[in-house]
This record gives structure tokens, C-alpha cells and sequence, in this order.
């Protein structure tokens, strides 16, 4: 159990960290074809993309992020809370 615990948390870790660096580097004029931009999109956006479908925009403002980054925050704390 303890190693399923651990995969969980590097997994939402990895994914929190790759999210808010897409988020961060969407404020600058970075090509699209970039790799770096090209593999955090492949990684991320099978998270987003749900979420975007059910979360609309704010003006010009997608706060998908935040809620990704909230609900893996929110599973590691209670994979951490139910299973340790």
C-alpha cells in the first residue's frame, strides 16, 4: 500500500508542476511548434480537456488550471488520508 501511496504522489506532483509551467509559459510569445510546449500539452491536456468542457471561461481567463491543480491536490490528500 505504501508504494501505491508514494506513485500517487509523484504522479499528482508531476502533473501539478507540468500544469503550472504550461500555465506560466502561455504568458509568453513561445512558438507553438516548441517541444517543450509540445510535450506539456500531450501531458496535460488529458486532464484539461474534461475539465473544459464542464468549466466555462471567465472573460478571457481559463481557470481550468487552478481547478486541476485543486483536484490533484485534493486526491493526494485523501489517497493520504484513507490509505496511510
Amino acid at each position: 500500500m505504501e508504494l501505491f501511496i508514494i506513485f500517487i504522489d509523484i504522479f499528482c506532483l508531476v502533473f501539478v508542476w507540468a500544469i503550472l509551467l504550461r500555465a506560466i509559459l502561455s504568458w509568453f510569445p513561445i512558438r507553438p511548434d516548441n517541444p517543450l510546449l509540445i510535450v506539456l500539452h500531450r501531458i496535460t491536456e488529458p486532464i484539461l480537456a474534461p475539465l473544459r468542457h464542464v468549466i466555462p471561461r471567465i472573460g478571457m481567463l481559463d481557470i481550468t488550471p487552478i481547478v486541476a491543480i485543486l483536484l490533484l491536490w485534493l486526491t493526494r490528500y485523501l489517497v493520504h488520508t484513507f490509505l496511510s
